[in-house]
């Protein structure tokens, strides 16, 4: 069997050369006519500069590549400032009919850069073609593969998008590629729903892992170490695996995590949370990184995105103000810094990554991409910048699926989100006060309380931590870190004050016991709190367990039991949807579960709920569609979804089965059997997307 990918250059190969050495001779005309110590004989000296540093480039670049991989930043950033300047001197001195210096090289190399992105992107009408050209033509070829008939399973993870929303832009046309996927039946789309908490630590450790044990939120009071556990810092992303892991993660037979913040047991992992502190940085993500920077087009597409990306956000962050939108926060321009490398270094750098996985012939491949819950957590789950973000992940997709017609095996595109988002205004904004604060005035002592918002600096920190190396600017990252888990330990180890914790619309009370207090004893030492919160107006439903062990939601004007479904009064959770009292159990009978959890009220016409955190979009309680997740599968791997998935523990079982159906984990034997239907490998189709609902 000839394998995938293989061949000839096509004419488009050709055609590409062609425009990128006309290109880069208009550029450089450019560029003289601008730097007076730069000059030529003749304009088509030019032709002759633009064709060697060209091969030269081709011919060096891929050294200077590997070279910044094994040293890390400190050839990284010399080859993406001064690399190409070196190699447009070198054409420059091989031309006689050119007189210039190093500096001017210098500058002529940025001008290139910045006139062939601008004519590269009036050609390509904006659209990603050349990356994807380029990604293509980049990493390591496979050899022959021992089963080039066994299609490779690609999960694409597009963070925090609900259901509804994706729903209504396939309906819409703003996601073409998906749309395209379902109108032609390729794919289905189905929603399922996270448990409770509905966060990206506890859903991808269910899918990954398989379960959901050990998660009670984003960050939690951990009784065994006596301090806060933040699951997007790497060192505590660590414990977190080790707790779960068994060894047969949904990754274990030749997968790779990419971007995630556990390994779902792969052999192999790129800027992974669990696995930045055991070994930071990775030579594949370094390579990666520098031959993207390396590269012209790379380097001046990251460097103007980026810059794009700042200017974007402080323009729509003064609209929103303008415009007076409401429910709304303030966007500083630290989150205008960390959009911008969430959205646009880390999208491409995680593309590229998933192409060299794709040219290996990896099995299975896990990549979360990030773009639209770090803009909606900020801006609100329907406005333009979210929606946005939500078709930038649409391009993405139209790439992946080009790079996998040309990988050497077939491979399946399966598309989840890891959760949904719900939108309101924040309970300390709407009343005034925080969780803390009034936790404090009920319990007439003084609470320790942690609302910062610092999912995306997780995000940050495993890119960084990734590309930087052992030494050098991995040790700043080290120290960052370091210095982040300080501030947790000063503010989550006092003994005598009980930590407050929101995550999302979930707040977590707990009081520093060596083990859980019941109802009946938290009434007995501060009986205003538990009637007091439940009576707040921006208060849903407080949870926790009775002296029996039994599990109770309390609201203002009644408590149900979530063991018998018995309601004393009226059901407080009747406005959060019929799986509340389900969900709501399995994260109470959680050892790791508070004394308390406090819910937020949710609207029932706008359906707002109120974060703990300084969030306009928010999950990880119950209320709006924060519940609510997606799930693309093809067509031909239907079979192995059950008509109702809650929890992501249950969707792990769900993609176990396809890749068993694809004929992988042949020799990983678990718990779940191997009863999932075949799929006829050679006839499965590799490039499948979107489906119906």
């Amino acid at each position: 069997m000839t394998e995938r990918g293989r061949g000839r250059p096509r004419p488009a190969d050709v055609g590409r050369l062609l425009v990128a050495w006309g290109t880069s001779t208009v550029a450089l005309i450019v560029a003289d006519a601008l730097l007076p110590g730069l000059s030529a004989t003749t304009q088509a000296a030019w032709l002759a500069v633009a064709a060697v540093s060209g091969v030269a480039g081709l011919l060096v670049r891929p050294v200077l590549v590997e070279a910044s991989a094994r040293l890390g930043w400190v050839l990284v950033l010399p080859v993406a400032l001064v690399g190409q300047a070196l190699l447009l001197y070198g054409g420059m001195v091989a031309v006689p009919a050119i007189t210039g210096s190093f500096w001017s090289a210098f500058l002529a190399s940025w001008i290139t850069a910045g006139v062939g992105t601008f004519i590269e992107f009036c050609s390509t009408a904006g659209t990603d073609d050349a990356l994807v050209s380029s990604l293509a033509r980049r990493g390591r070829r496979a050899g022959p593969l021992s089963d080039p008939d066994v299609p490779g399973v690609l999960f694409v993870q597009v963070d925090g998008v609900p259901f509804p929303v994706l729903h209504w832009a396939v309906q819409s046309g703003a996601v073409p590629t998906m749309r395209r996927w379902l109108g032609t039946g390729g794919h289905v789309m189905h929603e399922w729903t996270p448990q409770l908490p509905c966060t990206t630590p506890a859903s991808q450790l269910g899918i990954l892992h398989g379960t959901v044990e050990g998660v009670p939120a984003f960050r939690w009071y951990d009784r065994e170490l006596g301090r806060v556990l933040v699951a997007s810092r790497p060192a505590d992303a660590r414990v977190i695996e080790e707790r779960a892991t068994n060894g047969r993660g949904l990754l274990a037979d030749d997968g790779v995590s990419i971007s995630n913040i556990f390994t779902g047991d792969a052999p192999r992992s790129l800027m992974t949370m669990s696995r930045v502190e055991m070994r930071r940085g990775s030579t594949q993500t370094r390579r990666a990184f520098a031959w993207f920077l390396a590269s012209p087009s790379g380097f001046a597409r990251s460097l103007s995105r980026t810059l794009a990306e700042v200017v974007k956000e402080r323009w729509q962050a003064r609209r929103q103000v303008a415009r007076n939108f409401e429910p709304r926060v303030h966007r500083s321009w630290t989150f205008a810094m960390l959009r911008a490398l969430t959205n646009a270094l880390l999208r491409d750098l995680n593309t590229a990554l998933v192409a060299e996985e794709m040219r290996r012939g990896t099995h299975a491949i896990y990549v979360d991409y990030v773009d639209y819950d770090e803009i909606a957590h900020h801006a609100g789950l329907f406005r333009p910048e979210s929606l946005a973000a939500l078709d930038g992940l649409d391009r993405v997709l139209k790439s992946l699926e080009t790079l996998a017609e040309l990988a050497p095996r077939r491979y399946h595109l399966v598309v989840l989100s890891d959760h949904g988002q719900s939108q309101g205004q924040p309970f300390e904004d709407r009343y005034d006060l925080s969780l803390g604060d009034l936790c404090t005035e009920l319990m007439a002592q003084p609470v320790s309380t942690i609302a910062d918002s610092v999912e995306g600096w997780g995000r940050a920190e495993s890119v960084v931590g990734d590309v930087s190396g052992p030494r050098g600017f991995g040790r700043l990252v080290g120290r960052a870190d370091n210095r982040l888990q300080s501030h947790y330990v000063e503010r989550g180890r006092d003994e005598e004050a009980p930590v407050v914790l929101g995550s999302g619309n979930l707040g977590l009370l707990y009081l520093r016991e060596p083990t859980r207090l019941s109802l009946d004893r938290i009434g007995e030492r501060f009986p205003r709190l538990v009637p007091g919160l439940a009576a707040h107006p921006g208060v849903g439903f407080v949870a926790g367990l009775d002296a029996q062990g039994l599990p109770w939601a309390i609201g203002e004007s009644g408590r149900r039991n979530l063991s018998t479904g018995d309601v004393e009064g009226s059901d407080p959770l009747i406005p959060f949807g019929q799986h509340a009292a389900r969900v709501l159990r399995r994260a109470l009978e959680m050892p790791e579960a508070p004394d308390l959890y406090v819910n937020s009220t949710v609207d029932p016409i706008t359906l707002d709920v109120a974060a703990f955190e300084g969030l306009v979009g928010a999950h990880g309680g119950l209320g709006g569609w924060q519940d609510r997740a997606v799930l693309l599968v093809p067509r031909a791997l239907e079979n192995c979804v059950p008509e109702h998935v809650e929890g992501a523990d249950v969707l792990h079982e769900a993609l176990v089965a396809m890749l068993r159906a694809c004929g992988h984990r042949t020799e990983i034997r678990d718990a779940l059997g191997d009863a999932s239907p075949p799929v006829d490998h050679v006839q499965a189709s590799a490039r499948g997307a979107a489906s119906r609902r």
